[in-house]
């Protein structure tokens, strides 16, 4: 009798464990993609490219180091209106500045530099 009861649990449990796999099933996911395709357009070729800090010119370098007393952590660069200008991330008492220059190493400010 014993025997006859613990197989009809153990069947059952074996039915409640394959019914609930099965509900776990789902069916497959598309994988999600999270990149927007980008569109170049005319505005793409003026976006920033990343350069090596050792790449910047010796005025910009010369007058980080003059006005900030400090050296580029991370350098970019684009053509605007004909003219290199470079966008520079340098830490300053601790704090990350963004600053722009032109070739020459003068300061731009952020609102002549269209991002």
């Amino acid at each position: 009798m014993k025997k006859s009861i613990l197989s009809s649990v153990a069947i059952l449990g074996l039915f409640f464990v394959t019914q609930s796999i099965q509900a776990q099933e789902e069916e497959p996911m598309e994988p999600e993609t999270t990149e927007v395709e980008e569109v170049k357009s005319a505005s793409d070729i003026s976006e920033f490219k990343s350069i090596d800090v050792l790449a910047l010119p010796q005025p910009i370098k010369d007058a980080t180091m003059t006005e900030f007393n400090a050296v580029a952590s991370d350098a970019w660069v684009k053509m605007q209106n004909d003219q290199k200008i470079y966008k520079l991330k340098v830490d300053v008492d601790g704090e990350s500045k963004m600053i722009y220059a032109n070739t020459n190493g003068e300061w731009l400010k952020e609102d002549e530099v269209i991002d």
